[in-house]
Protein backbone atom coordinates (compact mmCIF):
# COMPACT_ATOMS: atom_id res chain seq x y z
CA UNK A 1 0.00 0.00 0.00
CA UNK A 2 1.34 3.42 -0.93
CA UNK A 3 1.77 5.92 1.93
CA UNK A 4 -0.74 8.23 0.23
CA UNK A 5 -3.46 5.57 0.40
CA UNK A 6 -2.53 4.60 3.95
CA UNK A 7 -2.86 8.22 5.09
CA UNK A 8 -6.24 8.52 3.38
CA UNK A 9 -7.46 5.34 5.11
CA UNK A 10 -6.18 6.62 8.46
CA UNK A 11 -7.95 9.94 7.87
CA UNK A 12 -11.15 7.98 7.31
CA UNK A 13 -10.66 6.14 10.60
CA UNK A 14 -9.69 9.41 12.27
CA UNK A 15 -13.05 10.82 11.23
CA UNK A 16 -15.27 7.80 11.82
CA UNK A 17 -14.03 6.63 15.23
CA UNK A 18 -14.29 9.97 17.07
CA UNK A 19 -17.65 10.79 15.48
CA UNK A 20 -18.97 7.32 16.34
CA UNK A 21 -18.78 8.51 19.95
CA UNK A 22 -19.63 12.18 19.47
CA UNK A 23 -22.69 11.83 17.22
CA UNK A 24 -24.74 9.75 19.71
CA UNK A 25 -23.84 12.23 22.46
CA UNK A 26 -25.10 15.13 20.31
CA UNK A 27 -28.28 13.21 19.50
CA UNK A 28 -28.89 12.62 23.21
CA UNK A 29 -27.91 16.08 24.50
CA UNK A 30 -27.88 18.46 21.56
CA UNK A 31 -25.07 20.97 21.26
CA UNK A 32 -25.04 21.76 24.97
CA UNK A 33 -21.63 23.44 25.30
CA UNK A 34 -21.81 23.71 29.08
CA UNK A 35 -22.53 20.00 29.46
CA UNK A 36 -19.84 19.18 26.91
CA UNK A 37 -17.20 21.18 28.79
CA UNK A 38 -18.38 19.75 32.10
CA UNK A 39 -18.03 16.18 30.85
CA UNK A 40 -14.81 17.00 28.99
CA UNK A 41 -13.17 18.04 32.26
CA UNK A 42 -15.02 15.61 34.51
CA UNK A 43 -11.91 14.03 36.06
CA UNK A 44 -8.11 14.17 35.90
CA UNK A 45 -7.90 11.40 33.28
CA UNK A 46 -10.26 13.15 30.85
CA UNK A 47 -8.37 16.43 31.42
CA UNK A 48 -5.10 14.59 30.76
CA UNK A 49 -6.38 13.35 27.40
CA UNK A 50 -7.97 16.70 26.63
CA UNK A 51 -4.77 18.64 27.21
CA UNK A 52 -2.80 16.04 25.27
CA UNK A 53 -5.05 16.53 22.27
CA UNK A 54 -4.96 20.33 22.57
CA UNK A 55 -1.15 20.39 22.70
CA UNK A 56 -0.97 17.88 19.82
CA UNK A 57 -3.26 20.12 17.76
CA UNK A 58 -0.96 23.12 18.38
CA UNK A 59 2.08 21.06 17.39
CA UNK A 60 0.27 19.89 14.26
CA UNK A 61 -0.55 23.46 13.23
CA UNK A 62 3.11 24.45 13.66
CA UNK A 63 4.21 21.35 11.70
CA UNK A 64 1.79 22.09 8.85
CA UNK A 65 3.00 25.70 8.61
CA UNK A 66 6.64 24.62 8.50
CA UNK A 67 6.04 21.82 6.00
CA UNK A 68 3.94 24.06 3.77
CA UNK A 69 7.09 26.10 3.19
CA UNK A 70 9.02 22.98 2.18
CA UNK A 71 6.31 21.19 0.21
CA UNK A 72 3.46 23.38 -1.01
CA UNK A 73 0.23 21.38 -0.77
CA UNK A 74 -3.00 22.13 -2.54
CA UNK A 75 -5.77 23.45 -0.30
CA UNK A 76 -3.64 23.82 2.86
CA UNK A 77 -6.68 25.07 4.78
CA UNK A 78 -8.53 21.74 4.50
CA UNK A 79 -6.50 19.93 7.22
CA UNK A 80 -6.93 22.96 9.51
CA UNK A 81 -10.72 22.71 9.10
CA UNK A 82 -10.51 18.95 9.68
CA UNK A 83 -8.46 19.56 12.80
CA UNK A 84 -11.00 22.05 14.12
CA UNK A 85 -14.09 19.97 13.28
CA UNK A 86 -12.79 16.51 14.21
CA UNK A 87 -9.34 16.61 15.76
CA UNK A 88 -5.75 15.52 15.36
CA UNK A 89 -6.81 11.98 14.40
CA UNK A 90 -8.30 13.40 11.19
CA UNK A 91 -6.24 16.54 10.57
CA UNK A 92 -2.80 14.90 10.70
CA UNK A 93 -3.39 12.01 8.27
CA UNK A 94 -5.31 14.37 5.97
CA UNK A 95 -2.34 16.74 5.87
CA UNK A 96 0.06 13.82 5.31
CA UNK A 97 -2.15 12.61 2.45
CA UNK A 98 -2.08 16.05 0.82
CA UNK A 99 1.68 16.26 1.38
CA UNK A 100 2.24 12.84 -0.24
CA UNK A 101 0.04 13.91 -3.14
CA UNK A 102 2.18 17.05 -3.62
CA UNK A 103 5.41 15.06 -3.37
CA UNK A 104 4.25 12.49 -5.91
CA UNK A 105 3.13 15.25 -8.28
CA UNK A 106 6.55 16.92 -8.07
CA UNK A 107 8.41 13.67 -8.93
Amino acid sequence: MKPKHLYLALAGLGFLLPYSQFAPWVVAHGLDIRLFLSEFGANPISRFFGWDVIVSACVLIAFMRIERGRTPVRHPWVPIVGLALVGVSFGLPLFLYLREDALSASR
